[in-house]
């Protein structure tokens, strides 16, 4: 078996090392940058949406984009940090915001599907990506 041994500039060990202890607040600050640029998407494709192209005048109170937020970052049961985008519950009507987005985002028997979650996803991850690299290294370079 092979064998390989690397050196690491000292420098970057040390931040390594002082990372550790503030390993689980950087990655909460890193996830939220990253949330909020795809929240931004998902909001807008959720406006653009809603209401438009339908048979009848649009009866949209509002409540739905009003409902869409960011979770806080929490351990999942791998001890993986997770964000969540979605929609609290419930409705001033009793009714689930899950299920009109999902409604829309599929359509129903008489209403066509209008995908905003999933146009959003695909459009924002290069973005994510390079906001939450960024914060990453300003988090490191703080340290």
């Amino acid at each position: 078996m092979a064998k390989a041994d690397f050196k690491l500039p000292d420098e970057f060990l040390t931040k390594l090392s002082r990372l550790g202890k503030d390993t689980d607040a950087v990655a909460e600050k890193v996830l939220e940058a990253g949330g909020k640029v795809v929240l931004a998407r998902v909001r807008s494709n959720l406006a653009t949406v809603i209401g438009s192209g339908t048979k009848y005048d649009s009866r949209s109170t509002g409540e739905l984009a009003q409902s869409l937020g960011l979770s806080p970052v929490k351990l999942n049961r791998g001890g993986n940090h997770d964000i969540k985008i979605g929609f609290s519950e419930p409705r001033s009507d009793g009714g689930s915001n899950a299920k009109l987005a999902n409604v829309l985002e599929y359509g129903k028997h008489g209403q066509p599907a209008k995908p905003f979650l999933k146009p959003a996803k695909s459009a924002s991850k290069a973005e994510c990506i390079r906001v939450m690299e960024q914060t990453l290294k300003e988090e490191i370079e703080k340290l």
